[in-house]
């Protein structure tokens, strides 16, 4: 399926929660989100319905998200449902990791091809302060537990913040020298509790290139610039929704946990889905991808049109 401005849209990232067993300093305030009730969360039937419209729309590719979306119960049972779509070329599923040393190996019997790994800090301490609840220790339990299950290609997301782990960088690049790991660098964005942020913790991913300038272009995935140390096994990717807008190539639309579509991250504009059926619910998502903006405007207003936080979106 195509929108207004012939953007090809094929690739629908599906957050089946905003709950997370982690309160990260950009994502949520310390006291998480107030949970709902079963009955405003779409089940995981409604889910599968929502995607298998998706897919009939032309949607190939789709990732769960959250939240933390191996905190939601019957997660694997959604992957299951979501492989049987004979169309979808690729389910791939974004993760703290915290969670993995249980649950890698049933998400690979379930059909999941590849997974995200969020990590902003290979410092115990630090890894403990940003994240308020977690531990450095079980996210590389769950990396060792991925690999052991049978993930191959799994992306390392490590959001960049000025004065937190830029001093880092060469040694998540070092990640690659010997593993076929991708490390992508994720400029911050001025959305949920961190719109007000100091501009100093806003840097972008051009840091990287200064930090490890034997870096050497290496072509693109998606809306990630590929870079590669020369000899090293893995792949550095920069992603700049600041710094160099990629929306003219955004092919996503989002669907969140209590069932609205959002055209773009960055919008306010949402089209309920919950409730509809056949097709109706495909015209639906045609509307949402219709109204698909051509651009965001972080860089002009420096902050978010969304009225939701990430983990109510799905990173």
């Amino acid at each position: 399926m195509t929108d207004r401005i012939g953007r090809t849209i094929d690739y629908l990232r599906l957050s089946v929660t905003d709950l997370c067993n982690y309160r990260c300093l950009y994502c949520m305030s310390a006291e998480g989100v107030e949970k709902r009730s079963h009955a405003e969360i779409l089940s995981i039937e409604e889910f599968a319905e929502i995607a298998r419209a998706a897919v009939d729309c032309g949607v190939h590719k789709i990732r769960l998200t959250g939240g933390e979306p191996l905190v939601r119960r019957g997660v694997t049972e959604l992957c299951r449902r979501l492989r049987e779509f004979p169309e979808l070329r690729e389910l791939t599923l974004t993760t703290n990791g915290s969670l993995l040393p249980r649950l890698a190996v049933p998400l690979r019997e379930a059909g999941v091809d590849r997974l995200n790994v969020s990590l902003d800090t290979l410092d115990p301490g630090k890894f403990e302060k940003i994240t308020r609840l977690g531990t450095l220790a079980e996210v590389m339990d769950g990396l060792r537990a991925a690999e052991e299950a049978g993930f191959r290609r799994t992306k390392l997301n490590t959001v960049l913040i000025g004065g937190f782990n830029t001093d880092e960088i060469a040694d998540f690049v070092a990640l690659t020298r010997d593993r076929p790991l991708g490390v992508r660098f994720i400029e911050l964005m001025p959305i949920g509790v961190c719109t007000d942020w100091p501009e100093e913790r806003f840097v972008s991913a051009d840091e990287v290139l200064r930090a490890v300038p034997a870096l050497e272009p290496a072509g693109s995935d998606g809306v990630a610039a590929l870079y590669r140390v020369p000899g090293y096994a893995g792949t550095v990717g920069l992603i700049r929704p600041m710094s160099h807008r990629f929306c003219a190539g955004c092919s996503r639309i989002r669907v969140t946990s209590d069932g609205r579509l959002k055209p773009c991250l960055h919008s306010a504009a949402e089209f309920p889905l919950r409730g509809l059926h056949g097709e109706a619910l495909r015209e639906a998502i045609l509307r949402g991808v219709a109204a698909k903006p051509e651009r965001h405007h972080l860089s002009e207003e420096r902050r978010s049109g969304t009225g939701r936080c990430m983990n109510e979106i799905g990173g």
